[in-house]
């Protein structure tokens, strides 16, 4: 068939009714997938990469194709400039980020999602999606929160009420959390029409303040710094508190700067606690920080994204006690739930509280209708609780919690091998299952130990160079990966460079970690890294 001949009405119907066969250019690639999806990207995703200036090249155009094409060279397209191209973040040498391999079962229910195309920002574009989420949320809700079973059945499907919001992740979780608890703390009283109607500025006229603050450490998540922008609370007023021991909020800092804050006439808004740091998987004392909330009569938001899923190990559940004292709580679906990217939740523990950001429309969002729309920031949203709920239904709860307790085991048999190697040095334990450390030679262990601080200084960037570099030629030779970050450790008054290890992936064996150690070893003996070593 011509490029031109597509153009005609009858062919481009049959784009959108009559699928191609399995044998043909998008169909093999869907057969391939479905049939081996680890194999599938084994043998399409490159080892080597081509330098991603390259790679925009292959991106530049800006005009729109004027004629159809084929399907065929589309697909050819794709696979040699996006396939070939893409991150292996499945492969059980990759573990840098919070990534991971998926169950098989997510494909088909993709594609199926795919398929029904359901909108949930509304009932009347999602009638069994919309059920489907609540049932979820209330999972979820009741995961966290173990309220007893009686305590659903008035809410899971209420008009009025929502135990959570779906949304495409943590940032958009966090947000929605924060923007709540704006609300609530300016609701609309007497005369005063709430900070929804009124804005920012009357809100605090209105209460007598000078301000609010968000309280998080330093180890908070970057979303909050948005949150603390789109709220119109400015991101001067999202403050870190320092960190103690293991990364955790120091809780003498926390008082002292709300003692601070008290003199200036600004009030904590929410104090956010982390159930699994970004850089280094640790949690803060949620049940101290929930008492300290208490005082202050602010939200107590945790951010359990990465780490929330511990909740279905009972081994390990401990870790993340007080969680069920916080106000909300985020957990991204997309990380230790195996979903596709794009899945990410805020649990409310009050079903109430949404009534703070509900919001309608004439034409969609009645009042009165169970809509999730109505208290979610998103609008036009996909239904990607069905990929949560399958993964809660197949996997279930003891699936999880060995799936969690590997990751921790992990974590924990890294950082012995990381402990027993006298060239590297290991720069955080794993609380839940990512930690980090860096190449640092024993003599150069040795020498820092009893060098002055304007010493170790040196000695530090310098192996800030080393790491840098070992990361980066590691990356590119595409066989393992870790990624890095830059820490305050308590050993030393510079911040760092150290490679960061995420093992969350259940295809990733103890001989691949043996692996990742001994090919950094061989990178650091290039002559370019071993010409930094000789200035140590």
């Amino acid at each position: 068939m011509p490029h031109r001949a597509l153009a005609n009405l009858q062919n481009l119907y049959r784009i959108f009714t009559v699928p191609e066969a399995p044998d043909s250019t998008l169909g093999a690639i869907d057969k391939a997938i479905t049939g081996d999806v680890a194999g599938f990207l084994q043998n399409h995703i490159v080892a080597v990469e081509r330098p991603l200036e390259e790679i925009e090249a292959s991106f530049s155009t800006v005009t729109i194709p004027e004629e159809p094409t084929y399907v065929s060279d589309y697909t050819e397209f794709v696979k040699e400039n996006l396939v070939a191209q893409s991150v292996h973040t499945a492969a059980p040498g990759f573990v840098g980020h919070m990534t991971s391999a998926i169950p098989y079962f997510m494909l088909p229910l993709t594609r199926l999602m795919t398929a029904l195309n359901q909108n949930t920002v509304k009932v009347e574009t999602s009638k069994a999606f919309t059920p489907m989420e609540r049932q979820v949320l209330a999972m979820l809700h009741h995961l966290i929160y173990r309220c007893p079973e009686e305590f659903y059945p008035p809410w899971i499907h209420n008009s009025q009420s929502a135990l959570g919001a779906f949304c495409s992740g943590g940032t958009i979780a966090n947000i929605t959390a924060l923007w709540l608890a704006r609300n609530r703390l300016f609701a609309p009283q007497g005369t005063f029409n709430g900070i929804a109607q009124e804005g920012l500025l009357r809100s605090l006229r209105h209460h007598g303040l000078d301000g609010i603050a968000i309280l998080v450490s330093e180890r908070g998540h970057y979303s909050l710094g948005k949150a603390a922008d789109l709220l119109g609370i400015g991101r001067d007023q999202l403050v870190r508190v320092k960190t103690a021991a293991n990364n955790r909020i120091d809780l003498l800092a926390l008082r002292e700067v709300c003692g601070q804050l008290a003199d200036q006439n600004i009030k904590p808004l929410a104090l956010v606690g982390i159930a699994g740091t970004t850089e280094t998987g640790n949690v803060d004392p949620l049940e101290q920080m929930a008492d300290v909330a208490a005082e202050l009569g602010c939200h107590f938001h945790v951010d359990a994204a990465w780490g929330g899923p511990t909740l279905f190990s009972e081994q390990h559940r401990h870790l993340l006690a007080g969680i069920e004292r916080a106000d909300s709580v985020t957990i991204d679906a997309h990380k230790q739930l195996y979903v596709p990217m794009g899945a990410g939740m805020v649990i409310f523990k009050d079903p109430t509280a949404v009534s703070a950001i509900e919001h309608h429309a004439a034409y969609i969002l009645r009042h009165g209708s169970k809509d999730l729309g109505s208290h979610t920031l998103e609008g036009s949203r996909p239904g990607k609780a069905l990929l949560v709920h399958a993964g809660l239904s197949i996997i279930g709860r003891k699936g999880y919690e060995l799936l969690i307790n590997l990751g921790i085991e992990r974590a924990k048999t890294f950082a012995d091998l990381i402990k027993q190697h006298p060239d590297f040095e290991l720069t955080s334990e794993p609380e839940l299952n990512i930690l980090t450390y860096r190449y640092c030679p024993a003599a150069v262990q040795q020498a820092l130990a009893t060098a002055c601080p304007e010493e170790q200084s040196k000695m530090n960037a310098l192996l800030d160079q080393i790491c840098q570099l070992l990361q980066k030629i590691q990356r590119e030779a595409g066989k393992t990966f870790v990624s890095r970050t830059r820490l305050r450790t308590d050993r030393y008054r510079d911040e760092i460079t150290v490679l960061r290890s995420v093992l969350a992936n259940p295809l990733t064996t103890n001989e691949i970690l043996h692996t990742v150690l001994q090919e950094q070893i061989e990178i650091v003996r290039q002559p370019e890294i071993m010409a930094l070593l000789d200035q140590l």
